[in-house]
């Protein structure tokens, strides 16, 4: 058995962790920002320096390989995947994604320091875009499903930037984006370490999280359109505010999210007056939406409940709404064989384990579609994520990167 190097791992996620920080502690490292270009150059030299090779597709996922151990096997094989991403969320934590990246590299170097014979391939990925700056977890979406040239012109970030404009910016090539799908029989299998980012674990007292399922994933933005009149001289009556439409809205979603069923959820994250003057009623209002419930009948009934509140809440306003919802990441159960070798790996470690579903989108839940995948969860102290507090402890670190390290073997050698 190979055993990966828990300081390594310890001081990679340390140094990674000091890229884009905020003065409250967290992170910020948007896709394809100077952080975020920053991070990739560090990723991709750490890679180089242990001898494996890094290549960047059209989207800008990076798939890394050992040459060492292809040259060991038969590299035409369909490979087996393992990694997460490295953007993150404005002021974010140090471990979402960032641990199942770095894991994923440390399982890599091991496999090729060792000089390990195995019966296919293994690739280390890191994702483009998870957090959907552009889109809901881009860059395993261009992979699985494609984007259109014309799509991906149509992409705004959360700063109102252009997808086209940021990406080439950054060196990318929109063709070669609309080109990232991936051909069939690519991926053998695929397998993914994260945080949980919930209380589950710790709660209980469980080391190690077998995820069963991920959330469906809907997104997208609702915008009321009003009249844009001055802030002094219009009386309250003779109004017509967008911005008191979209505050009505953002009250009604608890409510929403209640009809849809007790594990639905929605989230306005962001809210953008427009033209956005202290002294001017808001012309238009765009909120934009998160949405998740864990079927894909719910989460359709879900975005049915929010349009039609939408479009309730203009016409007591006198306004008109336009929602536009990105297509819905369907819900995906993991493949019940990986969660066994995931399970198995646990108990030969001697780690307590149990059934999980995620509540997060993931971009295994688009690599499922093509390859039977799996997921490792580890315990998020306090239950935090998606914040400056988010942290893991180290112990669970190691662990969880072993079971990682022992899924891929067992994947491998199928």
């Amino acid at each position: 058995m190979i055993t990966v190097d828990a300081q390594r791992l310890k001081k990679d996620l340390i140094d990674l962790g000091s890229i884009g920080r905020t003065p409250s502690g967290g992170l910020s490292r948007t896709s394809f920002s100077a952080e975020d270009l920053k991070a990739r150059e560090w990723f991709t030299d750490r890679c180089t320096e242990a001898g494996l090779k890094v290549e960047t597709d059209g989207i800008g996922n990076l798939i890394v390989s050992s040459p060492r151990a292809d040259a060991l096997t038969d590299p035409s094989l369909p490979a087996v995947w393992s990694g997460s991403h490295i953007d993150t969320v404005p002021d974010g934590g140090a471990f979402d994604g960032a641990l199942g990246s770095i894991a994923a590299l440390e399982c890599l170097r091991r496999i090729h320091e060792t000089g390990a014979a195995l019966n296919r391939p293994v690739r280390c990925v890191v994702y483009a875009d998870e957090e959907g700056n552009y889109a809901s977890l881009l860059g395993s979406r261009a992979l699985t499903r494609g984007f259109s040239r014309a799509e991906l012109e149509t992409l705004t970030g959360r700063d109102g930037d252009r997808f086209a404009d940021t990406f080439t910016a950054a060196g990318g090539d929109l063709d070669a984006a609309a080109a990232a799908k991936l051909p069939d029989g690519i991926v053998d299998s695929s397998v993914e370490l994260h945080i949980e980012q919930g209380p589950v674990l710790e709660e209980r007292g469980i080391d190690i999280g077998v995820v069963t399922g991920i959330v469906a994933l809907g997104s997208g933005t609702v915008t009321f359109h009003g009249r844009a009149d001055h802030a002094g001289t219009t009386p309250m009556n003779a109004r017509q505010d967008a911005g008191v439409a979209a505050g009505a809205f953002l009250a009604s979603l608890p409510e929403v999210a209640a009809r849809a069923g007790e594990r639905a959820v929605v989230t306005a994250g962001m809210v953008t007056f427009i033209p956005g003057g202290a002294n001017v009623v808001p012309e238009a209002a765009r909120v934009t939406l998160d949405f998740r419930e864990p079927t894909a009948d719910g989460v359709a009934v879900l975005e049915a409940l929010l349009i039609a509140q939408a479009h309730e809440i203009a016409a007591a306003h006198g306004l008109e709404c336009t929602v536009d919802f990105a297509p819905t990441v369907p819900p995906a159960p993991l493949d019940e064989g990986v969660q066994a070798i995931i399970a198995d790996a646990a108990s030969a470690r001697g780690l307590s384990h149990m059934p999980i579903p995620s509540g997060a989108g993931h971009d295994s839940q688009n690599i499922a579609t093509i390859a039977p995948t799996g997921m490792i969860f580890v315990p998020s102290v306090g239950g935090r994520s998606h914040c400056p507090q988010e942290n893991t402890r180290w112990d669970d670190v190691a662990r969880g990167a072993q079971v990682l390290m022992d899924t891929i073997l067992a994947l491998a050698n199928r």
